[in-house]
């Protein structure tokens, strides 16, 4: 062989081990300094620096002391057993849709609480066994390249890197603190009960998995996460790397704290989007502020201002979406400045009438004239919440 089909060769497979060492470093979720430094160690040292990276990613997967990372060869449990109570059949409790296994909620739950009173540590003890299982049984469905990490505050299936799995249940722990601090008096996140958060691999899965809570016809608003509120409360995001899923999980787990209140959709959005602000900062703007207003008073009429209090204009697939949004999270801030009164107004809102009867109670303000204060439009007859004009749409 000539010395230049050997070097040929070298260089090719050079530069595949240069790029499978590159989405390594991509797939953990990495940042900064620590990031560059090995992406550039892969493509400066030749072959050296992807041994390198091997080496320094598989030390980086031994699991850290105190958490715990279910193997893939942990089988997905038939029977769950606790102090004082039959054991519970999570098999004979299963069930699928479209493929994917659901437990039988009620059926844990009054299990968990068992036939008598019991600690409250317990109870959340048990249900998070049940709800353990039911994630195995979830990865054994999803495939193979799922796994369930379990951290201390939460339970995270995905496919990421054990590293990044790692490094995501600290960022939930550090979020339930700090969504707590902020919505002081609002939030509420169990005892003992762990978060869930499922990471799932693409778009398609994503749709697919949200379409047994919500339904298969029609288009969806695109969306990167979910609060999933039936039956087991658990959020759900698409895979990206950690810096993509972090305000995520903020803007979700803000939705699992103010579950217990049922509020109002635009109320709950409308925080939602203030408190990721808050924690993560303002994502890239699509608009300037100036471009927003505009499109905000060609875009919002009566009927549609109906839309917004009824919850739906949050599903548009047009600009209604973004504006929906976005007039949540100007009014919520608008609201908020008087902390103490715009508390009181979250913890008496009520979904029916999509808080107006707060609103002027609590904040002596009519929502449809705050709307249109705010965007500068006189005329707003018609704007405020009227529940019969929703034709039965929950708000």
């Amino acid at each position: 062989m000539s010395p230049v089909l050997i070097g040929l060769v070298l260089l090719v497979v050079l530069l595949v081990l240069n790029v499978q060492a590159t989405r390594q470093i991509v797939r953990t979720g990495l940042q900064g300094f620590r990031k560059t430094m090995l992406t550039g160690g892969v493509w400066v040292l030749p072959f050296l620096g992807a041994w390198l990276v091997k080496i320094h990613l598989q030390s980086a997967a031994v699991p850290a002391p105190g958490e715990s990372g279910a193997g893939e060869a942990e089988p997905a449990p038939e029977h769950l057993e606790a102090p004082g109570v039959a054991s519970f059949d999570v098999r004979g409790h299963l069930q699928n849709t479209q493929n994917l296994p659901q437990l039988d909620w009620p059926a844990l739950d009054a299990w968990a609480h068992g036939a008598g009173d019991r600690a409250p540590a317990a109870v959340a003890d048990a249900l998070n066994q049940g709800r353990r299982a039911w994630l195995l049984h979830l990865r054994d469905a999803l495939g193979t390249h799922m796994h369930l990490h379990e951290g201390a505050d939460c339970f995270i299936l995905s496919p990421l890197e054990p590293s990044v799995a790692r490094a995501t249940a600290r960022y939930v722990t550090t979020t339930l603190q700090r969504i707590d601090r902020l919505l002081a008096g609002m939030a509420h996140f169990p005892v003992a009960e762990k978060s869930i958060l499922l990471v799932l691999d693409d778009e398609d899965t994503y749709y697919h998995y949200v379409a047994q809570f919500y339904g298969s016809d029609g288009e969806y608003a695109r969306s990167g996460g979910m609060f999933i509120h039936f039956g087991c409360p658990h959020f759900v995001v698409v895979a990206a790397d950690l810096a993509a899923i972090e305000p995520v999980i903020a803007h979700e787990m803000t939705h699992s704290a103010l579950a217990h209140l049922h509020l109002p959709t635009w109320l709950d959005e409308g925080l939602a989007v203030n408190t990721e602000r808050r924690l993560k900062g303002a994502p890239p703007a699509q608009h300037t502020p100036a471009q927003l207003h505009h499109l905000h008073q060609r875009f919002w009429t009566p009927e549609r201002m109906q839309e917004f209090w009824a919850g739906t204009s949050f599903q548009r697939t047009d600009d209604g979406n973004l504006l929906s949004y976005e007039l949540a999270r100007i009014l919520v801030d608008h609201m908020a400045r008087d902390w103490a009164a715009f508390t009181a107004f979250v913890t008496t809102a009520q979904r029916r009438d999509a808080g107006a009867q707060a609103a002027v109670e609590v904040l002596s303000v009519d929502l449809g004239s705050s709307v249109g204060a705010l965007l500068d439009i006189v005329d707003n007859e018609g704007w405020a919440p009227d529940p019969a004009r929703w034709g039965g749409a929950a708000a």
